[in-house]
């Protein structure tokens, strides 16, 4: 059996940050979703079930946590700072999707939520 692509994913982290344009927003903060999409090879893991083999969901926490905990003025700050970190940590990511939303947006809208998305791709790894 092959395995042609494989991902992991975590699913709406919620957090309560400080991001934003206007100072009222980094002043009480907003609710935030986060979700991420990961490429990574599976196959050894699959076969042993050890987390060595793996990508561990705890660590991507953390780095997800502790860029949520910067303040910054732009989602697609944010989003960015969270894919690099990502990259840089996990040689073996391939293909990564960051999902982040504002979820109570001041601008006056009923919705549920506004933000960004960013799909990349190491282009240091083949795929």
């Amino acid at each position: 059996m092959i395995i042609k692509e494989s991902y992991i994913t975590l699913t709406d982290l919620r957090f309560h940050a400080f991001h934003g344009v206007m100072p009222q927003e980094r002043l009480t903060g907003n609710d935030y979703s986060v979700s991420l999409r990961i490429g990574y090879p599976v196959f050894d893991a699959c076969l042993s079930d050890e987390v060595d083999d793996t990508l561990n969901y705890a660590s991507v926490y953390d780095i997800v946590s502790q860029e949520m905990n910067v303040p910054s003025q732009l989602l697609e700050r944010v989003a960015y700072r969270i894919a690099d970190r990502l990259f840089r940590k996990f040689n073996l990511i391939t293909v990564l999707d960051v999902k982040l939303n504002k979820l109570n947006p001041p601008f006056g809208a009923d919705c549920y939520g506004a933000g960004i998305e960013l799909h990349l791709i190491n282009d240091k790894t083949e795929l």
